[in-house]
């Protein structure tokens, strides 16, 4: 069974965009690197051609995944206003031992960026917060288990 990647339209996008670079753009550039370094004569020795070569395996592999990311996604419908937490939701916590707010929108792991605010749905936070609502005061299971009151949910 396939892994469902949860991601929103615009997210879904940004990896489109990536593929397309990736197929256009940089693989073409790859080629003319192999080509120029295979214009340098003897390829047992040539780190050249062997940086083209680990510049190419990497870029099909990127390839591959996000090829794989993009038929296996699934967008995250918003939907109604909720005061429930789901993915796609923003949420504003209360973190309950530094008395701080946080705001995080949970997403789905292929657009984590937890330092702009994107949470990904398969960390402990987003576990503790999902499918729970405004008032609910909920632990975060880690090392060092701590608590956050969810106040808003939009």
């Amino acid at each position: 069974m396939d892994e469902k990647f949860y991601v929103t339209e615009e997210g879904l996008n940004e990896l489109k965009q990536e593929l397309e670079n990736l197929i256009h753009v940089e693989r073409q550039e790859v080629i003319e690197e192999l080509k120029a370094a295979r214009a340098q004569g003897d390829l047992s020795e040539n780190a050249d051609y062997d940086a083209a070569r680990d510049h190419q395996a990497k870029v099909e592999a990127r390839i591959k995944e996000l090829d794989y990311q993009i038929k296996n996604a699934e967008i995250i419908n918003k939907g109604k206003s909720s005061k429930t937490v789901k993915i796609g939701s923003t949420v504003v916590l209360l973190e309950m031992d530094t008395n701080n707010e946080v705001t995080y929108k949970i997403v789905g792991s292929v657009e984590a960026d937890p330092i702009n605010g994107l949470l990904s749905n398969v960390t402990p936070l987003a576990e503790a917060i999902i499918d729970r609502k405004v008032g609910d005061v909920c632990e975060v299971e880690v090392d060092n288990p701590y608590e956050v009151k969810i106040l808003k949910v939009n």
